[in-house]
């Protein structure tokens, strides 16, 4: 309980300081939250879904994913972030920080080094820069994050760069982190990773990325060099019909030292269709394919390959809340998904209900 308290007192401090600045309406508080229910069609007797699934991986149960309040500061020269978060999303993904650190959801500083250009320097604990689907479900197309999502970091930590042209055409990032999805870098592990980041958006219509990530998640005695390049494409092609397709491709090396490497591969599309203002419609589909376990551990025989569908629909609730309904199915190589305590299947269904908030 301790813990809790010293990170809300350090919240409230920050943002009284925020708040007594001559220019305080720079500063921004809010808040968000995203309860779901999600039932596996397996049933497992776990209550919780396949280890590689990350958001919404309970099941039976009424819970929440996401919850945080957030203090963001931004003026011409200096910005800063703050916000604290729980829920099963949380007690997923950060199961392997230490104490406090689990409940750091975005904590960083930034300051502008150019006059003349818009080239920023930040520092701290920010969202990831691989991938389109963040951990915030309101933000995403559909309710589940896809595998590649899940298995990719959500969040990182270290320092970065960034530059973005007078157009807004062009957003450069250059990355100094702690790990592949880690706050503190793991005990036995000396070298840090690095990252990059191309974002064109050449109009509103469309917008097209390629960001990579370099470096190794394992002890220094076992290390072993992970190379992971993720594009991806987000076209709107009118106001009724919008198209995301991405690709990920990841080179590990099988051993220290080794000129030998496992691959990794993961295509994903997503067609949306919003025919008003309240209502959309999403369907996703996916394959990933990890057949040395590089990055997904299922000691089975064949590693790890998968495909994803799934159909998912909102309802605009009010400006600030959003229902959501998806079903989703996941057929494996192998026996990846648990039924009860003696038997595991090659294929789940799920419907997964959310109801997100935002303030």
């Amino acid at each position: 309980m301790k813990k809790y308290f010293t990170t809300v007192t350090f919240l409230v401090a920050a943002t009284t300081l925020f708040a007594q600045d001559s220019t305080k309406n720079n500063l921004t508080l809010s808040a968000y939250a995203e309860a779901y229910y999600s039932y596996d069609f397996n049933n497992p007797s776990v209550n919780s879904k396949a280890p590689f699934i990350y958001s919404y991986n309970r099941n039976n149960e009424v819970t929440i994913n996401l919850a945080y309040v957030k203090a963001a500061y931004n003026n011409d020269k200096i910005r800063a972030n703050i916000a604290l978060a729980a829920g099963t999303y949380v007690n997923a993904n950060y199961a392997a920080e230490p104490g406090v650190l689990k409940n750091l959801f975005e904590v960083n500083a930034g300051v502008k080094i150019s006059k003349k250009s818009r080239l920023w320097v930040d520092a701290g604990i920010f969202a990831s820069h691989i991938g389109f689907e963040s951990a915030k479900g309101k933000d995403c197309w559909n309710v589940t994050r896809s595998i590649v999502a899940d298995n990719s970091p959500y969040y990182e930590s270290g320092a970065k760069i960034s530059y973005t042209s007078n157009n807004s055409k062009w957003f450069l990032s250059a990355l100094y982190l702690n790990g592949w999805q880690h706050i503190q870098r793991p005990d036995y592990n000396s070298t840090p990773a690095f990252g990059t980041q191309i974002t064109y958006t050449p109009s509103s219509k469309a917008t097209l990325n390629y960001s990579t990530f370099i470096g190794n998640d394992k002890p220094d005695s076992a290390r072993l060099m992970r190379y992971y390049h993720d594009f991806y494409g987000i076209f709107q092609f009118s106001s009724v019909i919008g198209l995301t397709t991405g690709f990920d491709f990841c080179m590990q090396q099988k051993s220290k030292g080794s000129s030998s490497f496992n691959y990794v591969y993961a295509p994903v599309i997503i067609l949306k269709i919003s025919p008003d203002n309240k209502n959309s419609i999403a369907a996703r589909a996916e394959y990933y394919s990890d057949k040395n376990q590089a990055l997904v551990s299922t000691s089975t025989t064949n590693g790890f390959k998968a495909l994803g569908l799934s159909i998912n629909y909102d309802r605009q609730l009010f400006n600030n809340a959003v229902f959501r309904i998806e079903l989703r199915n996941i057929h494996g190589d192998d026996a990846y998904f648990i039924k009860d305590e003696s038997t595991s299947k090659k294929n789940t269904t799920f419907i997964t209900t959310a109801l997100a908030f935002s303030f």
